[in-house]
């Protein structure tokens, strides 16, 4: 197959935490960490989804529990590897024309125990059709996979914290 020849969006973060819990913070708890600015539903967002399975939906919902799709998961690969579809179209409405979708695929390596490299990648913008560049430069900004990387790599670590904070708690509780 002929990869494509535009430029894909490419950014890494790399935080404290095992491969297997940043694949599954990144994953499972997207509703907690998600920028909730980052939305296209024409209602008040409350949380996004994906669900854990290839075929699954990558989704928000609204205050009001309406749904609004973002994409599909083209490939679950836990803890290694998720592949999205990104059926968001120029208007940064959901578009279902999976031929009119780009692909955001995300990567965990660990860098030992406690240490993971996270590796997002944003390819096919050409799929989009005229005007892809706008939706390319839009999610190459500071504002775009950047800022949603660093959000995620924000909650991981008040998520250690809390964790370990609470772990601290109740042993002080358990030795009084």
């Amino acid at each position: 197959m002929e990869e494509s020849v535009i430029e894909a969006v490419r950014k890494e973060v790399v935080i404290n935490t095992a491969q297997s819990r940043a694949f599954d913070l990144f994953t499972g708890d997207i509703g907690r960490w998600w920028p909730a600015s980052h939305h296209i539903g024409r209602n008040p967002y409350e949380t996004a989804i994906i669900e854990p399975a290839a075929g699954g939906r990558w989704y928000e919902v609204a205050t009001n529990g309406a749904q609004c799709n973002w994409g599909t998961v083209l490939a679950w690969e836990p803890p290694a590897r998720v592949l999205l579809s990104w059926n968001i179209g120029l208007d940064w409405q959901f578009n279902p024309d999976m031929t009119r979708a780009s692909e955001v695929e995300v990567r965990f390596t660990a860098l030992g125990d406690s240490q993971t490299r996270v590796e997002l990648v944003h390819r096919h913008f050409d799929r989009h059709g005229e005007g892809w560049q706008t939706m390319r430069d839009n999610t190459d900004t500071a504002g775009g996979w950047l800022r949603v990387l660093e959000d995620f790599k924000a909650h991981v670590e008040s998520d250690a914290h809390a964790n370990h904070s609470g772990a601290g708690e109740a042993l002080r509780e358990s030795a009084g």
